[in-house]
Order: C-alpha cells, then structure tokens, then sequence
C-alpha cells in the first residue's frame, strides 16, 4: 500500500512539474501548484529521512543511484526558497527542472523494472558488440557517403556524414541532408532496409535474457511439499528426492 502511494504521489507530482512549465496554466494555478509541490517536497523529505534512518549504511544509500535521485526530488525546492541568490548563478527554472528526477524513483517500487534491468545487465556484452557493429557500419557508410555526396550537397564533413548515417540506419531520416546523386541514394536505401533489421537485434537479445530468466525464477520456486526440496526443473510431476507429487 505504501508503495502504490509513493507511486501515485510520483505521478502527480512530475505531471505538476510538466504543467508549470505551460506559462497559461502556470499564471492561472499558480497558488495551487505552490501547495502542491511543498506538499509533495515534505511528502518526500519524509520518506528519505526515514530511509535514511532504517538502513543500517545511511551513507551509503545516500551515495546510491536511488539515494541521490530521492535528493534530487526534495532539493530544488529547498535551494529556491531557502537561498534566493542562486538566480544569479542558475536560472530558477532548471533548477525547478530538476524535480522531473521524481520520475526515476518509480524504478524503486515497481518491482518488473528490477526485472527488466536485470535482463539488461545479463545482456550487457552482447548488446555492446552490437552496439559496436552498428557504430563501425555508420562510421563506414557516413565515410563513404561524404566522399560520395561531397560539401556541395550538404555533407560538409565526416561527423556529419556519420549523424546522417545514424539517422538514416534508424530510419528516423529528418531529412535536414538529403543524397543528391543516383550512387548516394542506392547506399541509403541499402542502409534503410538494413536498419529495419538491425533494429530488432537489441529486443530480441532482451527477451531471450528475460525468457530464460522466467523459467529459471519458475525452476527455483517449484518446491516439494514433503520435503521442502527445491529447484525440480518446470516439467517434473513428482519429487526428485522424496517421490511426493508435486503441485
């Protein structure tokens, strides 16, 4: 319960972030809105002095990933109201911004991201050799595109040869430069139909890692009744070691 709470206050509170930075809705709410964030601000200084209070490492929790996103929730709101010379150093409205951090701490209480990050972890080579093929594929092609196309039709370097490329492959194409001669257009509809399917490589990694972390998980929980045995494999009927039937 506690953690639909926090969740639903994240929620709330990133989209009052959102809306105050619409200047019409900010200049007719803007009392409402002011409630509202020192509301969430105590809300959740609350929940991270009492975090810091459970754990047997406060600074160590403090210097964790979620330690520093749960400061970068409170402290904005404290900084522009506490020490008003800081509109000369930063504008107020990106240290405001900082609030959207809220955001992150839904990872802490949604236990399928731990799940997803975990298959992501367990990834982590092979999605780095594919992410190291696709960067030697862009840095080829957009090499050979800016001796292809040259300066005169916009492909005025090697770097931004290489974003075209990249914006190709993905098949995002902005169309900000565009191949000119007949040979500059065959290699980018070969790099079109190429990044259709360099796009699926990535998922499908994933959901292989994640599938075979399921069965795994479903393996470890199979626990014999009688004996408490545990990890028979998914389609075991009976007991490996006391021949009970499983449930």
């Amino acid at each position: 319960m506690f953690d639909l709470i926090l969740v639903a206050l994240i929620i709330v509170s990133v989209t009052v972030v959102m809306l105050d930075s619409v200047q019409s809705v900010s200049r007719q709410n803007i009392a409402l809105f002011s409630v509202m964030e020192w509301t969430f601000t105590v809300l959740f200084t609350i929940e991270y002095l009492a975090r810091l209070a459970c754990v047997q490492r406060p600074m160590r929790y403090a210097t964790s990933f979620f330690g520093i996103v749960d400061l970068l929730s409170v402290l904005p709101t404290y900084l522009a109201a506490f020490f008003p010379e800081l509109h000369a150093l930063i504008d107020i409205r990106v240290l405001r911004l900082l609030r959207i951090f809220r955001i992150l701490k839904l990872a802490e209480y949604i236990a399928e991201y731990g799940f997803l990050g975990a298959a992501l972890w367990a990834s982590r080579r092979k999605i780095l050799v594919f992410l190291a093929t696709v960067m030697m594929i862009v840095i080829t092609m957009g090499s050979v595109m800016y001796v292809v196309e040259g300066q005169e039709n916009g492909f005025t370097s090697v770097p931004i040869s290489i974003y075209w490329a990249i914006t190709t492959m993905t098949t995002v194409g902005f169309g900000d430069i565009t191949p000119k001669t007949d040979l500059g257009r065959a290699i980018a509809s070969v790099m079109m139909l190429l990044g259709w399917g360099v796009l699926a490589v990535p998922t499908g990694i994933v959901t292989a890692e994640m599938t075979s972390m399921r069965i795994g998980q479903r393996v470890a929980e199979r626990v014999c009744g009688r004996c408490g045995s545990a990890g028979h494999d998914s389609r075991a009927r009976f007991c490996r070691d006391c021949g009970a039937k499983l449930s």
